[in-house]
């Protein structure tokens, strides 16, 4: 039994102009089946089999807070020509230059038209092949314990781990990388965005989350009452959510 990222949360005041602005952001389109708006490549939503990793912007009343999201999305680019124009464009669509403290970098961090912050990386090999999204990358203090959670949640391989880093991909080669990043701060709000994992058809959702709790994932109240989804938490506290196959 195993588990599959299949979008990124997003929470947002207008779903449907942040959804706008991923899609534009990403060369993607945005469909609303629901009150969300799903944004994924060309092609139309396809469950409960998507092609890669989508995002999903969930409508909510409360704004961003200035507090530095724990999740966020990293870009990838294939030329320091195409990291410039990828910038100018992405600022035409309504990203804000964005500081998180990081000093003289190679990469460029914006924040989408609600604040949620996300890089677009100078190229990088390791990215060549990952489509428009590099990586989903999550702030942590135990990388290496992030790894193993996450490692034995889900069926995707483990690729680096060390004191600082960790990172995960599809055992398919495609799609972005899952990355744990080792940060001095912790949680303190609750997260704006989050992952949605998927059991394969055939799978039981009651077992898996009862899998999950064993590996030390936490059952979260938000409010979200009688849904067929399930909120957790993993063991630093960061929220995720197991979807229904249907």
């Amino acid at each position: 039994m195993a588990l599959r990222p299949v979008q990124v949360n997003i929470k947002a005041l207008d779903h449907s102009a942040v959804g706008r602005f991923w899609a534009e952001a990403l060369g993607w389109s945005a469909y609303s089946p629901g009150v969300t708006t799903y944004v994924g490549p060309v092609g139309g939503l396809v469950w409960p089999d998507p092609v890669g990793v989508g995002i999903d912007v969930v409508p909510v009343p409360e704004a961003k807070t200035t507090t530095k999201n724990r999740v966020h999305l990293d870009l990838a680019t294939t030329s320091t020509a195409h990291q410039a124009e990828l910038v100018a464009r992405l600022e035409a669509l309504g990203a804000t230059p964005a500081h998180v403290g990081q000093g003289d970098v190679p990469w460029t961090v914006l924040a989408d038209p609600e604040g949620n912050e996300f890089c677009v990386l100078e190229p990088r090999e390791i990215y060549r092949d990952t489509g428009p999204i590099a990586a989903v990358v999550v702030d942590c203090v135990d990388p290496r314990a992030m790894a193993r959670f996450w490692g034995e949640a889900m069926d995707w391989a483990l690729h680096e781990v060390s004191d600082d880093h960790a990172a995960l991909r599809s055992a398919r080669g495609v799609g972005p990388y899952l990355e744990f990043l080792r940060t001095p701060d912790v949680k303190t709000v609750p997260d704006r965005v989050h992952l949605d994992l998927l059991p394969y058809p055939g799978d039981d959702k009651a077992a898996e989350v009862a899998r999950l709790r064993a590996l030390g994932a936490t059952d979260l109240d938000l409010g979200q009452g009688d849904v067929p989804w399930t909120c957790l938490a993993d063991p630093e506290g960061h929220e995720f959510c197991v979807l229904a196959p249907s």
